[in-house]
């Protein structure tokens, strides 16, 4: 007669194998498809990543022709805003997607780059082509020590679209670049963020849509976008 505690006993040990197997066949899944969809993000971040070579490969060409233009084929919209727009949203959605920290970085040099470029650029056609361009330099920090970086931006981003021709160049003030370093030091931007430099005067904390209209009555001056022009009149 079979021992119903050797029974017993079995039937647990089989449970707990299956169970073994059961676990051990989700957790193989998950880390498949785990890898998988990692794997894809790669390549779809590394193809966005060419892609954004290129566009800034095309976009320093670009200056290098803008800069022998003759003033009359420059405006204040002229030089590559929508362009460097663009750039500065890809990579707004790689860092997003989990993009590797290091390629981040290495794009966000490059970018930061073009815009002291364009806002160099702009300043030496304004003086030579006497236009009256208007400009915000936004400095913010991605480290989690700025709690207002975030609605800044979204006002900043607001004001863009509102006012076209208004150029707004945005840094990461924690990152390590020469030359974003020695604009910091000109400007004699303290780690104080978010920081706003407008007509040569530094703005600190988050300010409003209002609050910059007040700060920068220049922007009475610049064409407001089509879509701003009929959502007021709504």
């Amino acid at each position: 007669m079979e021992d119903p505690v050797v029974n017993v006993r079995t039937a647990n040990w089989w449970s707990y194998i299956v169970a073994f197997l059961i676990t051990a066949l989700m957790f193989a899944t998950a880390v498949y498809a785990s890898n998988y969809f990692n794997n894809r993000r790669i390549s779809e971040i590394r193809a966005t990543q060419d892609d954004i070579s290129s566009d800034i490969l095309s976009i320093e060409t670009q200056f290098d022709l803008l800069a022998e233009h003759s003033c009359s084929d420059i405006g204040e919209s002229t030089i590559l805003p929508s362009e460097l727009t663009s750039l500065g949203n890809q990579l707004s959605y790689m860092e997003s997607q989990g993009a590797r920290t290091d390629e981040i970085a290495r794009l966000k040099r490059l970018y930061s780059l073009l815009l002291i470029k364009d806002y160099l650029l702009m300043q030496r056609v304004a003086e030579k082509c006497h236009l009256e361009p208007v400009f915000i330099l936004y400095f913010y920090s991605n480290k989690g020590d700025c709690e207002d970086c975030e609605n800044q931006g979204y006002v900043l981003t607001a004001l863009s679209r509102e006012y076209p021709q208004l150029r707004v160049y945005a840094f990461d003030y924690n990152l390590g670049v020469g030359a974003l370093q020695t604009l910091v030091s000109v400007h004699d931007i303290e780690n104080n963020l978010p920081a706003l430099v407008i007509n040569d005067n530094v703005y600190y904390g988050f300010h409003s849509v209002d609050d910059i209209k007040e700060i920068l009555p220049e922007l009475a001056t610049l064409e407001k976008s089509a879509t701003s022009t009929t959502s007021t009149e709504r």
